[in-house]
């Protein structure tokens, strides 16, 4: 069955995957504004969520790469009418993925105090962070089954139930944060940051069995691990070992970027937290549309529709670019109320206010690469977009974060440099995709 690349069709898959892309942010978000005005250490709990929420990002990112790779092999054969061919693939895959997170998991609960040691925590701040990273990492394995459950859907063309699943752990997520940070007087006793976290690991928890639920009742895959190995197991390996190396690049600038504005002091890394939530949920929220393209260019690409997802390409960047023009003008007609959502802190809103307009100006180019990302994911481009990364960072966010340090730029340095690493990023997507199909199209 042809796919039909129009506005329908691309916003029936875009809109749900953005509500269901931007429920992560909304937690790290809910967790960042509750903690941030918290009665009692309100900053070092800010500072300690924010270290702790960029450091748990990462381990997600790296090992819930098999997401995408699961997404783009489905929709491949989905085109190609071979559907049952790889119903035996998600089961193994799964089963990699959460034995990964669990050596992970226990590798690094032992060496808590290192680790954010390493991202310059240090005194109340260093302590916070070890009693909320000990209570949110046993939820890690949890997101990655749900990310691996959503990858399933993608690659079968239903971002409807990853919305529902989303929807229901945000939800969720934003009642236990009221109920067990700042607790009911007479029945719960306040647990600040620590009730944060449990909130966090909750609905962590909602969410996996309702992915479970939800696999089993509404698809034919089957979670079993059946043997042999699929075919396509080595292929799904490399991919997302090439996805695993582009999020540790992805995340050298991210992590690099709490540790220098760790370094510059607490407004500083209080303003950043504020400013990093943002960008994720900005990011996520034009995500949708790179999900859209990832879904169906996988499936166009499986069908040989050289045109149609030529097509596909060019709606998605203009539909992409709307939502980021429209983020745009939220964000400086709310420009001084956004910050007081998060914080009450005079030093902390003053320094995020300086930095804000960055953020904001760095939407569209945001977008392009957003864009182009989730269409080469599904076009099982991993190593270009491996290589994009490891050039951006190491060419481009690296050599800039340290110039500009060494200028004495502080906050604003940072923001300029995770600018030039998106720019690099967007620029050299959209260089591989017109000389790679263009010419096709053409003949």
């Amino acid at each position: 069955m042809k796919t039909v690349v129009s506005f329908k069709t691309i916003n029936k898959l875009a809109i749900p995957a953005t509500i269901a892309g931007i429920a992560e942010p909304i937690l790290s978000i809910t967790d960042t504004a509750i903690v941030g005005n918290i009665p009692v250490d309100g900053l070092e709990s800010l500072a300690a969520a924010g270290i702790v929420g960029s450091f748990l990002s990462m381990l997600i990112w790296i090992l819930g790469q098999t997401r995408s790779a699961i997404s783009a092999i489905i929709s491949q054969y989905l085109g190609a009418g071979k559907l049952e061919n790889v119903k035996t693939l998600p089961a193994q895959a799964i089963f990699l993925n959460i034995s990964l997170s669990i050596i992970v998991l226990l590798s690094t609960i032992f060496i808590v105090e290192e680790i954010f040691v390493l991202l310059n925590a240090s005194g109340k701040i260093l302590e916070y962070c070890i009693s909320y990273y000990s209570i949110r990492v046993w939820g890690f394995p949890l997101t990655l089954f749900v990310f691996a459950v959503m990858g399933i859907f993608r690659g079968l063309q239903n971002t409807y139930y990853p919305m529902l699943i989303a929807i229901v752990g945000a939800i969720l997520n934003i009642g236990l944060d009221f109920l067990l940070v700042y607790g009911i007087e007479g029945i719960i006793s306040p647990m600040y940051l620590k009730g944060a976290a449990y909130a966090s690991l909750i609905a962590q928890a909602i969410m996996a069995i309702m992915a479970f639920s939800l696999l089993i009742s509404k698809t034919d895959i089957s979670l079993k691990v059946q043997f042999p190995l699929h075919k396509e197991l080595n292929r799904l390996i490399i991919m997302s070992l090439n996805l695993f190396i582009r999020a540790i690049a992805l995340n050298v600038a991210l992590i690099l970027a709490v540790r220098e504005a760790t370094a510059l002091g607490d407004k500083y890394i209080g303003a950043h937290t504020i400013a990093i939530n943002l960008w994720l949920f900005s990011a996520f929220f034009i995500d949708g549309y790179g999900a859209a393209g990832n879904i169906m260019g996988g499936r166009l690409l499986g069908a040989k529709d050289i045109k149609g997802l030529w097509q596909l390409a060019k709606k998605i960047m203009i539909y992409g670019g709307i939502v980021s023009i429209l983020l745009m003008l939220i964000g400086f007609l709310f420009y001084k109320p956004i910050g007081h959502i998060f914080s009450n802190e005079t030093a902390v809103l003053k320094t995020f206010y300086s930095i804000f307009f960055i953020v904001i100006l760095g939407l569209p180019m945001n977008t392009v690469a957003f864009v182009f990302d989730g269409v080469f994911k599904g076009l099982g481009e991993m190593k270009y977009l491996r290589n994009v990364l490891l050039t951006a960072t190491f060419l481009g966010f690296v050599p800039t974060l340290f110039l500009t340090k060494y200028a004495h730029w502080g906050l604003h340095g940072i923001w300029i440099a995770l600018t030039v690493w998106m720019a690099i990023r967007g620029g050299a997507l959209v260089w591989k995709f017109r000389r790679k199909f263009r010419p096709l199209i053409l003949k």
